[in-house]
């Protein structure tokens, strides 16, 4: 049974499961639709288009599943799709999609801290933390396993690779690649994210032949010919593959 404040209001056909708890003042729109066990402190508004698994807990003031801040926007049918257990803090902005992708997506098991905003289209993975009051512009990804600190601001289609960490109060217009630390002004390739990567359980093997790609890839003046000498020289492996992929599907370019 769901715990719905007398001060709350539900729309009729708003579609709710079972064991959701939402606090006085929540304003939850038609055609949303969710899952079990999610928490809605109070003041919280969840917008049309809203689809939402369960185990959230969502915070005071934020607003999910928002009208696009783009003006190419005219009213068409979009969503906006959140996963599980993920834990949203006050006064998280989360756009629903434009004509563009139709969607904006966050994945599972993320914390999205205080202020922070994901803008239409975006998608995020799962497992990442984002800091209090980063940006991410229309149509943005990010990887998962991402930490991306406070005060981030990312320029749409820009894409951020996964097991990174990013320092706050950095701006990128460029992709970040994943397993590295990016930070300072210009913000710029720091080294291997050695603490994360081996709290995830990355071998010091494994964290070697990175280093080594990185090396190579950065050594040359074209990407492509550090592509090359990668997969002649580096042991080949589904962290190393990524890497490649992930400079070789670069459009904006990536930070060096």
């Amino acid at each position: 049974m769901n715990q719905i404040s007398p001060l709350a209001f539900v729309h009729p056909d708003a579609k709710l499961g079972d064991n959701n708890i939402v606090g006085p003042f929540c304003y939850i729109d038609a055609d949303v639709v969710i899952g079990d066990n999610n928490v809605f402190q109070n003041s919280v508004t969840l917008n049309q288009g809203l689809r939402m698994g369960s185990n959230n807990e969502v915070f005071p003031g934020a607003s999910l599943s928002t009208k696009p801040q783009d003006l190419k926007f005219h009213g068409e049918i979009t969503t906006c799709e959140i996963g599980d257990n993920n834990s949203i803090r006050e006064n998280v902005t989360i756009s629903r999609g434009t004509f563009s992708k139709g969607t904006t997506k966050v994945g599972s098991n993320n914390l999205l801290m205080e202020n922070m905003h994901i803008a239409h289209d975006c998608i995020i993975g799962s497992n990442c933390i984002i800091g209090n009051s980063t940006k991410f512009a229309g149509e943005v990804i990010i990887d998962d396993c991402a930490i991306i600190s406070g005060a981030v601001l990312v320029h749409q289609f820009t894409r951020i690779g996964g097991y990174v960490m990013v320092q706050g109060g950095s701006r990128t217009s460029r992709d970040i690649p994943p397993y590295c630390i990016a930070g300072k002004d210009p913000i710029r390739y720091c080294g291997l994210n050695l603490v994360g990567l081996r709290r995830r359980g990355f071998s010091n093997e494994l964290i070697d032949n990175i280093g080594q790609a990185y090396r190579i890839i950065f050594s040359h003046g074209l990407v492509k010919e550090g592509i090359e000498e990668v997969k002649a020289k580096v042991p080949m492996s589904k962290e190393i593959e990524y890497v490649i992929k992930f400079f070789e599907e670069s459009e904006r370019g990536v930070i060096r």
